[in-house]
């Protein structure tokens, strides 16, 4: 990259497909909490932020997903605040770009278009998310948000969603991610990992239909989640997430669920750490914070920074 490039940090390091990219993921308050409650999380979640090294911050898009599972959801679904309307109005003090999930079939045409549109390049990076099931009733499809962004703002970076569970199900998950690369996507990041094994059969046949076609292969940032209680546990199984039986069973028998949670995501993130850079592919974490109790939330800061100490460790 040339001397004048502009691009902040993590932007540069996505464009140039870099390996060592480490993300923090939250969710905006509720959409009924109050004006100051907004304002007290917002204060809490900045200061919580500023000592992490890490690249950006995720904020996530939360939509109704009872369509997925016809079983009563472990935890009620409650409608949190926009994250870019949260991200412009109550976390300008965060330093570092931001990736704003879009669930896009939440959103009619014309308002996708306007956030594109308003959008600052410089701290705003973007991921699209399509529909929990096939027979969702949707504004937008996946397709067309794509063929918008294109149209309206192509010099947004733009993500995807990736999930391994679907690669194993059909084989063709890597197949998916190169469509959307050709569509503009730059990076992607997965689903929940627990299975390690799903993540490396994904990434190692991604990258190797890319060489096949003459084909860069994008980064692929690996999203880890502390899992600090069996009705956690009950809820990512929920949401479609594969968690081996041997790695339920370490953590629903271990004397502190949340410490063996915690060990098995740094392992995780150990194991494909190394897999990733054997194999010449670019690679990145995300740590995702969307707990409301107080030891999860501490203990994936703590996470966070053990991540970037292992990034250091390799380079980055």
């Amino acid at each position: 990259m040339d001397e004048g490039d502009e691009r902040p940090g993590l932007q540069r390091m996505l464009a140039e497909a870099r390996p060592g990219v480490l993300l923090f993921s939250i969710t905006p308050p509720r959409r009924n909490a109050t004006p100051e409650r907004i304002k007290e999380i917002a204060a809490v979640t900045l200061e919580r932020l500023a000592p992490l090294d890490v690249d950006g911050l995720i904020l996530y898009d939360i939509d109704d997903e009872s369509d997925r599972n016809p079983e009563e959801r472990p935890f009620p679904y409650l409608p949190t605040l926009d994250p870019a309307w949260y991200h412009a109005e109550h976390l300008g003090g965060w330093d570092r770009p931001a990736v704003i999930y879009r669930c896009v079939g939440k959103y009619h045409e014309d308002e996708l278009a306007e956030w594109l549109r308003t959008a600052d390049t410089r701290r705003v990076l973007g991921v699209f998310v399509g529909a929990s099931s096939g027979d969702k009733s949707v504004r937008t499809d996946m397709r067309r948000a794509h063929a918008v962004r294109q149209e309206v703002r192509p010099d947004l970076p733009l993500g995807a969603v990736v999930i391994g569970e679907r690669h194993r199900r059909g084989g063709e998950e890597h197949l998916r991610m190169l469509a959307k690369q050709e569509r503009g996507c730059t990076f992607f990041v997965s689903q929940v990992v627990y299975d390690v094994n799903e993540a490396k059969n994904l990434v190692s046949d991604y990258l190797y239909e890319c060489r096949d076609r003459g084909v860069t292969p994008r980064t692929v940032v690996f999203t880890l989640s502390l899992c600090g209680s069996l009705k956690t546990l009950e809820f990512v199984r929920w949401l479609g997430v594969d968690v081996p039986r041997w790695l339920q069973n370490s953590i629903r028998y271990a004397d502190d669920p949340l410490a063996e949670s915690y060990r098995q995501a740094l392992a995780i993130a150990r194991d494909l750490a190394d897999f990733c850079e054997e194999l010449g592919m670019p690679y990145g974490f995300n740590v995702e914070s969307v707990s409301i109790r107080r030891a999860e939330i501490e203990a994936t800061t703590e996470l966070a920074a053990d991540v970037a100490a292992l990034l250091r460790e390799r380079g980055r």
